[in-house]
């Protein structure tokens, strides 16, 4: 089976480092039913969503045992797609979402859809801070911290689950995700960087989730 947020900014800073960094780029297709779940993943750095398609733009894709009829329209694509791929993966070295999570309309009534997603694997530190707790960001002497992506809130059912209520990580608001740039505020140029991961610090995007702050980051010498 094959299986396909930065801001704006913060991709352009990526694409010019790519120059000078070896990056792997993966394409993953996944056929649309109740029970598909899609797996974005990458060994080394983060996940980069580039682009992602739900509907159909080939008759041989998730084609097999389908009546011809329903593989007819091949320009069929439901707008708004990638971003909902870049809000819940990008960053992550794991992403996993169900083909329901992405299916927001019907873009071709009667016709067999799928979910194609391309992503680059790019060459970044992770980091997640469980809430009330600090990250440490650091690189080795003489470079310094460049920060691609930041979000504080909840991506997912799992990550800083350990001994919460369920309440608290699986309410309506297990989705709730909020891009932050003050991490990078605080932390870019500098050789090691503490950050609290607090309502305090970034709000609260979810009130009663048990939340989460999740950084991307990788060490450069300065210019």
């Amino acid at each position: 089976m094959v299986h396909f947020r930065l801001g704006s900014t913060l991709l352009l800073t990526a694409t010019c480092l790519l120059i000078t960094k070896d990056v792997s780029t993966e394409r993953v297709i996944t056929c649309d039913d109740a029970y598909s779940v899609q797996r974005l993943s990458c060994e080394t750095g983060v996940i980069i969503v580039q682009a992602a398609l739900y509907g159909r733009a080939d008759r041989e894709i998730c084609s097999e045992g389908k009546r011809p009829q329903q593989l007819t329209n091949t320009k069929c694509s439901q707008a708004g797609t990638v971003d909902v791929l870049k809000k819940r993966c990008d960053g992550k070295r794991v992403c996993e979402l169900n083909t329901n999570v992405v299916r927001m309309s019907d873009p071709c009534s009667g016709i067999i859809k799928y979910l194609e997603t391309n992503y680059t694997c790019f060459p970044a530190n992770h980091l997640v801070v469980c809430e009330h707790s600090l990250g440490h960001l650091y690189c080795d002497i003489g470079q310094v911290i460049h920060v691609y992506g930041a979000d504080f809130g909840r991506r997912d059912q799992t990550t800083c689950s350990y001994q919460r209520p369920t309440s608290q990580v699986q309410n309506q608001n297990v989705y709730c995700s909020s891009p932050t740039s003050k991490v990078a505020e605080s932390c870019n140029g500098r050789n090691s960087c503490t950050i609290s991961a607090s309502n305090s610090v970034f709000g609260d995007p979810c009130v009663g989730t048990y939340k989460y702050l999740e950084v991307a980051y990788t060490c450069l010498y300065p210019q």
